[in-house]
């Protein structure tokens, strides 16, 4: 098999599949090894997962996918082991005499610079363990809060059904919120429990559904966004000198050149894709190289 194109691979992540599922089938589809993902989705979720092939997987833990779009329904009424719905009840409270203000309201109290406890199963390490193995394992976890921003939480639909009401929200927010944590919360706020029914991430940074291609698609035909392209459309761009260009590739710091605090795209003479690098006290120092 040819060597793969090193390239991002936006896939939408179907529902029932771990994050990891889908690497490995995408590994299968490249033929390669070197696959990883950005940005973790719940295996009931579905929609945008970033995926890195080949030098590509280095450029992940670089792209500014640090605000995500989702939307969902949040059950209130019931409180699940999990926050979702793939866990156990473990308590239901009629939420049929809540009105649709009051619905509002708590929303909106969950909207801004928030602190959340994320859920007891979660990817979350405690002690060097993740918080889901813990909490499998019958063991309890003393998970801490932390801050979150969350810049729009909005009920878009809102239906009821005996004593429980199904409440279609749409969420943007910061990298790290989790959307079961909201519908936890949401249920405790308004005292009936809550929990999340359905996901669906629709963005991750500059990538979203338009970008997506199932795996069915993909396997009909597998191409990657080309890191290149990739890194010119995510970071200020510096085109360099065949001297230059032999210094980045040997790791060695350039003269800045005032692009930024954050990383910098470096291209050769032939256009191809060198480094990112840092620009600290007057120098271009390298993240990562991408040449040999």
């Amino acid at each position: 098999m040819n060597a793969p194109s090193a390239g991002l691979v936006i896939v939408d992540k179907p529902s029932g599949w771990t994050s990891h599922d889908v690497v490995a089938r995408v590994r299968q589809l490249a033929g390669t090894r070197r696959v990883g993902h950005a940005g973790t989705l719940d295996p009931m979720a579905t929609g945008v997962l970033v995926i890195g092939v080949d030098k590509a997987t280095r450029l992940l833990g670089h792209l500014a996918l640090a605000q995500k779009a989702y939307s969902g329904t949040i059950r209130l009424g019931q409180a699940t082991s999990t926050d979702d719905a793939e866990g156990e009840i473990v308590s239901s409270t009629a939420a049929g005499h809540l009105g649709d203000d009051e619905l509002r309201t708590a929303v909106s109290a969950l909207t801004g610079h928030i602190r959340q406890l994320p859920p007891s199963v979660s990817a979350v390490k405690v002690a060097g363990v993740r918080a889901y193995r813990a909490a499998r394992a019958g063991k309890s976890v003393a998970l801490q809060p932390r801050d979150v921003t969350v810049q729009e939480f909005e009920i878009v639909a809102i239906q009821r059904t005996g004593s429980v009401i199904d409440a279609d929200v749409r969420v943007t927010c910061s990298s790290g919120t989790y959307i079961r944590a909201l519908a936890r919360d949401l249920g405790t706020a308004l005292g009936v429990g809550g929990h999340l029914t359905s996901l669906r991430r629709t963005r991750a940074g500059r990538y979203g559904l338009a970008q997506a291609r199932t795996l069915d698609e993909l396997a009909g035909s597998f191409a990657v966004l080309p890191l290149a392209e990739a890194a010119a459309a995510e970071f200020p761009r510096r085109d360099v000198t065949t001297e230059e260009a032999e210094r980045v590739a040997h790791g060695a710091a350039l003269p800045a050149t005032g692009l930024g605090p954050g990383p910098v795209a470096v291209f050769g003479p032939g256009g191809e894709l060198l480094a990112l690098v840092e620009e600290q006290l007057g120098r271009a120092r390298p993240l990562v190289v991408f040449v040999p």
